[in-house]
């Protein structure tokens, strides 16, 4: 089977599952953190997936899902700061080659940061996914990423957690 179009499958069962999944909450923080865990756990080569947010200049971790992070990132350097100052998809196909990568687990070799929008459109975060293989990364991830960020505000919730019975289990 072609890998393009395997990768593509995949990306579209995940976009599925949250689809289903994002409803069932309204709170940004919790959609954030279903996507970096369910992205992490569904696609084996993404060795760390998470976000920083940006809070006052600075790039700070949040919701992450892998080996511990760095906490903050230096202003203006490395991938996450190129993506958040460009405002558009970085894709590093070898970190090693990236001028001013900054290095939070030696085990890194690729990189993709996509900027990621608040409610209101300006740029609050940026979804940052290391992996421990070179040339993991390509369009096809920057475009299925994008859209599955677009998801954390598109999809309405069905229902508020409050009003779920006692008894009905998460799925």
């Amino acid at each position: 089977m072609d890998d393009q179009f395997s990768k593509i499958n995949q990306y579209d069962r995940i976009i599925a599952q949250l689809s289903t999944l994002l409803p069932k909450s309204a709170d940004e923080q919790a959609r954030m953190a279903t996507v970096a865990a369910l992205l992490r756990h569904k696609l084996r080569h993404f060795f760390w997936t998470g976000f920083y947010e940006l809070k006052n200049g600075r790039l700070v971790v949040k919701l992450y899902q892998g080996p511990v992070a760095c906490m903050e990132l230096a202003k203006d350097t490395g991938v996450c700061w190129a993506a958040i100052n460009s405002a558009r998809t970085v894709v590093v196909p070898n970190v090693h080659e990236f001028p001013g990568h900054i290095a939070c687990d030696s085990r890194s070799k690729s990189e993709i940061c996509v900027p990621f929008r608040n409610a209101q459109g300006v740029i609050s975060a940026v979804l940052d996914i290391d992996s421990d293989q070179f040339n993991t990364f390509d369009e096809t991830d920057a475009q299925k990423l994008e859209a599955i960020l677009a998801l954390i505000h598109s999809v309405t919730p069905a229902v508020a957690a409050a009003a779920l019975p006692a008894s009905q289990p998460c799925e």
